[in-house]
């Protein structure tokens, strides 16, 4: 969600957010994925390591 206003304070903040929040549920809003399950494991590969068969990491995510 963008403001448009700086927010002064946390309890401000947490106050902003349930507001948001409150209306999304009323609202019944969802959400509409750009991409299957199988087209984001392709895209989001490099957020994971490799796993050998040992349980040993072969690659770290980068």
């Amino acid at each position: 969600q963008c403001l448009s206003k700086y927010i002064e304070s946390k309890e401000r903040m947490i106050a902003e957010v349930a507001a948001w929040e409150r209306q999304r549920n009323e609202a019944d809003a969802t959400v509409d994925w750009q991409f299957t399950t199988a087209d984001a494991r392709v895209k989001l590969k490099k957020l994971y390591p490799v796993i050998g068969i040992d349980n040993k990491v072969l690659s770290e995510a980068k």
